[in-house]
């Protein structure tokens, strides 16, 4: 190796006969202060000595950090026996499910599905708005069908959770379904006036980019595959697009409340003598609170997931 000295710059060489055969290309390590060289032994056993001459050669020196001697070397293998005998019987011991093939399949037939669902609305939604010149207002009537299909087949997460078939906390997932399928069902699906807002579109646009990533991710997982960049855009990309999509499902609901108010639907009258009303569009007011407070409980979640998958690992001692 060529290197600056305190004569300069120089070529740097040494050799060394081991005592017997090792493996024929070490791993180098260059830092600004060394270079490291790990050379691995050919065959795990106990040497008397590094180099086949037995007087050691005077540039070499121990690092007594590493320093192992016979018995420690004997007692480090056989704690890894050890371990790897205990791994196997505790393997051994776990049952093996009969189903689990088919519990892998049907995650992957679920995820294939929403994804491919999703996808249908984000590129039909596209085209018809940038290449074929469309406008906001037709929305709901091009792609709730497709969106009612979703949502509707999205309740499966709850039961998935439930059962156990997937490790996901119950919470984030019962408050974004309910969250979604409240604002599709009750305020678009049942105000006409509500179906020809802009504000569809955006709504339901925000949905479908979510999922392009978190269902394609969540199916390659089931068969152990990882795709880096999608990894990175499943716990990233909800990091502009859960607000905006919040904020949309807020704009909405603030617009429903006066159609609310004035056709008096769902309110709930009570008989006499009381004689109250609990106008809904009361109860949306309240929900519209809730809604922060979900967008923050999810927020929170994605954002302890997305340290765990994308913070710095932290590397094991050895």
């Amino acid at each position: 190796a060529q290197g600056h000295g305190a004569k300069g710059d120089n070529i740097y060489e040494f050799e060394i006969e081991f005592l017997e055969p090792v493996e024929p290309k070490p791993v180098c390590r260059v830092t600004q202060r060394q270079l490291n060289i790990t050379v691995q032994k050919k065959e795990s056993n106990w040497w008397e000595r590094l180099t086949k001459q037995e007087k050691r050669p005077l540039f070499l020196a121990p690092d007594f950090d590493r320093w192992l001697d016979e018995s420690d070397a004997e007692m480090e293998l056989r704690e890894k026996e050890e371990e790897k005998i205990n791994k196997m019987k505790i393997e051994s011991r776990v049952p093996k499910d009969p189903f689990k093939h088919l519990k892998k399949g049907y995650l992957v037939m679920y995820n294939l599905v929403q994804f491919l669902g999703f996808s249908w609305i984000f590129v039909n939604m596209t085209v018809r708005l940038f290449i074929l010149g469309k406008s906001f207002y037709d929305t709901f009537h091009t792609i709730a069908d497709m969106m009612y299909f979703c949502q509707t087949l999205a309740l499966m997460e709850i039961m998935n959770s439930l059962i156990g078939l997937v490790k996901s906390p119950l919470l984030p997932a019962v408050l974004q379904l309910f969250g979604r399928n409240f604002v599709l069902f009750v305020i678009l699906g049942t105000l006409e006036e509500m179906q020809s807002k802009p504000v569809v579109f955006f709504i339901f646009y925000f949905w479908s980019i979510i999922e392009l990533f978190r269902y394609p991710y969540y199916m390659l997982s089931c068969i152990g595959i990882e795709w880096k960049p999608l990894t990175w855009l499943r716990y990233t990309a909800w990091i502009p697009l859960y607000p905006l999509g919040g904020l949309s499902e807020a704009v909405a609901i603030v617009q429903s409340i006066p159609i609310f108010s004035e056709t008096g639907k769902f309110s709930l009258g009570l008989p006499n003598p009381l004689n109250v009303t609990i106008q809904f569009s009361f109860l949306l007011q309240l929900y519209l609170i809730a809604l922060f407070l979900g967008v923050f409980v999810n927020f929170r979640h994605l954002y302890k997931q997305r340290k765990q998958h994308l913070g710095p690992k932290k590397r094991k001692m050895k």
